[in-house]
């Protein structure tokens, strides 16, 4: 097929400090631009981001800076002749980033929601932070983070002409498994999240509390200063992409931690999730819908509701049990979830747009004339 010339305006490339977009986007469109097309990604230039960047020239796509919407006028040209652009999840003023490349756009426009059970309480409450209704009518793709009913939603409730799954992945070259001692029983890495904090609390800090004689640690940043944290319990602020093999094998199991609104609406496995699976790590989860999709409970991750759960885990399974459970996640997500099977899907679903009939975005607001 014909190469494609690709603009992406995502929340962050240059940064992994905070958020999980950066290391989805690096492992999708490194994967992308190995099918042979041509990336652009535009960042909004933020000082939280631009003090904490770990990523400054990549290999696989032109990485490019933008100070406000009028600085993003610039790239009228570039975004007009692009054979399709993708506008990511929490871009800032990302609904005036949105109807810009709705209105500027001649090729198929997306719209890539990484958080999307979040977006959706949003929209529910009237909340327009950076997507409207009208939007998501308007990409020809709305590429979702969230598979299961929640795509039959987007274009039932919605209006979009095609919501796809694009689930998280990882880059197996980026994520192998190392042998090094294991220096922790349980591992967690993820930003502080209120919703996600009960869930940490169960299955990590109150185990913690029991165990005293095993060791845990939480990595991520954003956490504050008055939580109680069991003396056994490491505290690392962030762990840069670089750095998450060696976490994860040194961990003799990790944990996964879902937000509520992604447990309600089930089918949203974190970026964690591949990430410490393509390390061979074992997994022990809570507990959402369509996650055996994904990894067979019991044989490739653990599903944990209680502490008592995790306690068990840690305090009976045998290296072999352990071992096992590693491997066989490894497997599942190199046979089918590494980012070279998403970029493949996000290629033909990009096609597929191409041969629709083109929206009309007429009524779309200028910005950066």
């Amino acid at each position: 097929m014909s190469k494609l010339r690709v603009v992406v305006l995502g929340l962050s490339l240059s940064s992994s400090w905070g958020n999980g977009h950066a290391t989805t986007f690096r492992a999708l469109l490194k994967a992308f631009a190995a099918r042979g097309h041509d990336i652009l990604f535009l960042e909004r230039d933020v000082p939280w981001y631009a003090s904490h960047r770990d990523l400054h020239d990549p290999e696989f796509c032109r990485l490019e800076f933008y100070s406000s919407l009028d600085d993003l006028g610039r790239y009228r040209d570039v975004v007009a002749g692009a054979d399709a652009v993708i506008v990511g999840s929490y871009v800032p003023e990302g609904v005036a980033v949105g109807q810009w490349v709705q209105q500027t756009a001649q090729g198929v426009v997306a719209f890539y929601d990484i958080d999307t059970p979040v977006t959706l309480a949003k929209l529910e409450r009237g909340d327009h932070e950076y997507l409207t209704p009208a939007l998501i009518r308007d990409y020809d793709v709305y590429f979702s983070f969230t598979g299961g009913p929640t795509l039959d939603y987007l274009m039932e409730h919605y209006g979009s002409p095609a919501a796809r799954a694009l689930y998280c992945s990882v880059d197996p070259k980026a994520y192998p498994a190392l042998d090094r001692e294991k220096r922790w029983d349980l591992s967690y890495l993820g930003t502080y999240s209120p919703d996600r904090q009960p869930t940490l609390e169960r299955l990590l800090i109150e185990p913690a509390r029991r165990a005293p004689h095993l060791r845990f640690v939480v990595a991520g940043p954003q956490y504050p200063a008055d939580i109680d944290w069991p003396s056994n319990v490491e505290r690392i602020d962030h762990v840069p992409p670089g750095d998450h093999p060696a976490f994860y094998a040194q961990s003799r199991y990790t944990l996964n931690v879902t937000r509520a609104d992604m447990i309600r609406a089930g089918y949203s496995p974190s970026v964690r999730l591949f990430e410490a699976a393509a390390c061979g790590t074992p997994i022990i989860s809570d507990i959402w819908d369509g996650i055996e999709t994904l990894l067979k409970p019991g044989r490739d991750i653990v599903l944990a509701k209680t502490s008592d759960n995790v306690l068990d885990v840690l305090g009976t399974w045998t290296e072999t049990q352990r071992k096992a459970l590693g491997a066989s996640a490894q497997a599942r997500i190199l046979a089918e979830h590494t980012a070279a099977h998403r970029a493949a899907s996000m290629e033909r679903d990009l096609m597929e747009a191409m041969d629709r009939p083109r929206r009309d975005s007429s009524l779309a607001l200028e910005v950066g004339a």
